[in-house]
């Protein structure tokens, strides 16, 4: 198609004012332009828009529908190029993001990266806590933002949320571990290992679940907020343990290597993302920093996050 945005323009004047004569009065042009603009729509489209007459011009039924899609077309237009004529590096305010322990090292200093390379001038203020601290902050408006595991938040009704990705379970266990051999890791057969559990963002409690569905009482050797202990403890032979896919590297920091098995009985998704009070209308800052981020988050909504570790 030939069709310019700019014959687009011709066209609802046109239709707008009845007639060629009416609307070059006001687009300065001479009755031939818009007349081969309109034509080449026409053209383009494969079907008559006007009824010509000797008084005027009217809309045919297939241009009613066009002129519909032609405001739309004007309107995102002018949307486009509000949002070019902003400058961004100008853009002043603040902006109060929480984060929780195990986040606040995975992925808020990607996403914080991206936001202020758009917008350098809007103040962050970070809090860290739990989780469900963090959500009463956001329903008191103390908080904008927060970067938590959505699928573990309570307040559903009050918090709006975008995931960012969905993580699924595997169990982590040392090389030449006899799970390490199973095609897929029965509960009851991970119950008889000693377990390292990473008890952040309550992944300890949603862990444990998968014995209580099943009657079993796992053997834990540890709770512990640190995920390199994890790691250090299952390479070395310590135990092993259930964790997000998101979480997963194949090697220690002393360089132990860690294997991943599959559960035969999945648990839930775990979703990453973020949540902000629900409102009719969005703070400019939280606008912004959305606006910044989406575009870098658009690749990571699936399977195992591709986010830098």
């Amino acid at each position: 198609m030939s069709t310019s945005f700019k014959s687009i323009r011709y066209f609802i004047a046109v239709a707008e004012s009845g007639s060629i004569s009416a609307a070059i009065h006001d687009l300065g042009v001479s009755q031939s332009v818009v007349s081969q603009a309109i034509a080449q729509i026409e053209a383009d489209l494969g079907t008559l828009l006007f009824d010509r007459r000797a008084r005027g011009m009217s809309l045919t039924h297939a241009g009613h529908q066009f002129l519909r899609h032609a405001h739309q077309i004007e309107v995102a237009m002018r949307n486009a190029r509000d949002a070019l004529s902003s400058r961004p590096h100008t853009v002043t305010g603040s902006l109060n993001i929480g984060v929780t322990s195990l986040m606040v090292g995975y992925y808020l200093p990607f996403l914080l990266d991206r936001f202020r390379r758009v917008f350098p001038r809007i103040e962050v203020q970070i809090t860290e806590d739990r989780r469900d601290y963090l959500e009463h902050l956001l329903v008191s408006g103390e908080l904008d933002v927060a970067l938590v595991v959505v699928s573990q938040l309570q307040n559903h009704r009050a918090l709006a949320t975008e995931t960012i990705l969905r993580s699924g379970w595997r169990v982590w266990c040392p090389v030449n571990h006899r799970l390490a051999g199973e095609a897929k890791v029965e509960a009851a057969d991970l119950a008889q290992q000693p377990l390292v559990l990473l008890q952040v963002d309550e992944l300890g409690d949603a862990a444990t679940a998968l014995w209580n569905a099943g009657g079993a009482e796992p053997k834990v050797l540890i709770r512990t907020s640190s995920v390199e202990a994890v790691r250090s403890l299952v390479a070395t032979g310590a135990g092993c343990s259930v964790l997000p896919d998101m979480l997963y590297r194949p090697w220690s920091l002393e360089g132990d290597r860690i294997e991943a098995r599959p559960l035969a009985h999945s648990l839930p998704l775990l979703e990453v993302g973020l949540a902000w009070r629900k409102g009719a209308v969005l703070p400019e800052p939280l606008r912004n920093f959305l606006t910044a981020v989406r575009p870098t988050l658009d690749g990571h909504h699936a399977g195992v996050s591709g986010l830098p570790r």
